[in-house]
């Protein structure tokens, strides 16, 4: 028999290599589908963990925008150079003057009643003084008497001296000749001031205009009796007198106002009879005080009014424009904070709180002029809350601009 190897022996020789090396190939696609897996689950690890932070901070960032104040902001507004103000005014005339009498007795006659207009010096009304008359008249007398007596005093002092040069006559008589020679010049003398003084009560019953102007009151009649005003007893005024080519208007300027008051500055008037219509003033002084229990400044606007289309006595609405005082702002009234320290406001920077120190000016209302401490890019807090503090950060939902629309 021959000894050629058996088949099955030569098959089973060459399929345990190849056996092996299958069972390596499947070895190494496990591995690589482990390793796959795991790269997989890994980077959905490191996915959720990274998301889970990414998510994390923003809520953190959220949850910190959220947790600061909101505020809203306004801009300052810088004030005009000039701010007009509307004042009360009294029209009065440039002169005006009561008309007295200066003697006792009764009217006789007057010659102008109210609204004529007369010329300086031009006669208005007529007294009878019977009394005063016959004081005059016995004044004239007292006067022609002691003369008399002066002019025999003198001659006799005249012939006295002449006799003491020979001897005729003792010193001691011309001495007296020459007292009573003096003391009859002194009556004479006081009877001349009473005669003068007579002379002008009788002068005063002719009552003249003192200036020219229109007469507004006339406060007597015919046969009324005038008392004079160099006694006690009641005066009467017969006339009054104004000259209104010329007005005087007079305004109590606040004190806040009083500095920006020069004069020389104009001033417009307006009437309630002449709507629409405005009357051109200038400022011609001031009291250069303050009245201390109004805490205003008195001055006077002089107005031209040759037409008399103006009436004294008259009301007027007085507008002024007033300088202001340097650079200066307005703010609502509600970003002010009333703090032990002082006022202040909010202002917002670098989106921290400052609180800022400010000096108020004139308070309108609603709005506040400020005179120190802000700026015109500064973002002032609307409503700032009691509990802000400085350095507090806030978050800005709303800001208000100049210029920006209601």
């Amino acid at each position: 028999m021959s000894s050629q190897p058996e088949l099955g022996t030569q098959s089973g020789g060459n399929s345990l290599p190849a056996n092996k090396a299958g069972l390596g190939k499947a070895r190494h696609g496990r591995w690589l589908f482990l390793a796959i897996g795991l790269i997989v689950v890994v980077a959905l690890l490191v996915s959720g963990i990274w998301s889970r932070v990414k998510a994390n901070k923003s809520l953190s960032v959220e949850t910190a925008q959220v947790a600061l104040t909101a505020v809203s902001v306004v801009s300052p507004k810088e004030t005009a150079p000039a701010q007009e103000i509307i004042l009360p005014g009294n029209v009065q005339p440039y002169i005006t003057s009561p008309i007295y009498s200066r003697t006792n007795g009764y009217l006789r006659k007057w010659y102008f009643d109210i609204g004529a207009h007369v010329q300086k010096g031009q006669l208005l009304a007529v007294i009878e003084t019977p009394e005063v008359d016959q004081q005059l008249q016995q004044a004239r007398s007292n006067l022609n008497t002691a003369q008399a007596n002066l002019d025999l005093a003198s001659i006799t002092k005249t012939r006295y001296q002449g006799l003491l040069k020979a001897h005729a006559v003792s010193q001691q008589d011309v001495d007296n000749a020459v007292g009573t020679y003096n003391a009859n010049k002194a009556i004479v003398d006081a009877d001349q001031a009473a005669v003068d003084e007579y002379s002008a009560l009788v002068s005063f019953e002719k009552i003249y205009a003192p200036f020219d102007g229109v007469i507004t009151a006339r406060n007597t009649d015919i046969g009324d009796l005038i008392n004079s005003g160099s006694n006690s007893n009641l005066k009467t005024d017969l006339f009054h007198i104004a000259q209104p080519g010329v007005l005087r208007v007079y305004v109590n300027v606040p004190e806040e106002y009083s500095q920006g008051i020069k004069a020389g500055m104009s001033a417009n008037l307006n009437l309630a009879e002449f709507p629409g219509r405005q009357f051109q003033g200038k400022v011609v002084r001031t009291a250069d005080a303050i009245n201390v229990t109004t805490r205003t400044l008195l001055i006077e606007i002089d107005v031209d009014n040759p037409a008399g289309t103006l009436l004294t006595g008259s009301y007027a609405e007085v507008h002024l424009a007033v300088p202001t005082q340097g650079s200066t702002f307005l703010i609502p009234v509600n970003t002010l904070l009333f703090r032990t320290e002082g006022l202040r406001v909010g202002v917002v920077k670098d989106g921290k709180v400052v609180l800022t120190p400010v000096i108020a000016g004139h308070d309108f209302g609603n709005q506040i002029e400020i005179v120190s401490g802000l700026k015109a890019d500064d973002q002032v807090i609307v409503n700032p809350p009691d509990s802000i503090v400085q350095g507090q950060e806030v978050q800005v939902v709303q800001a208000t601009l100049p210029g920006d629309s209601k």
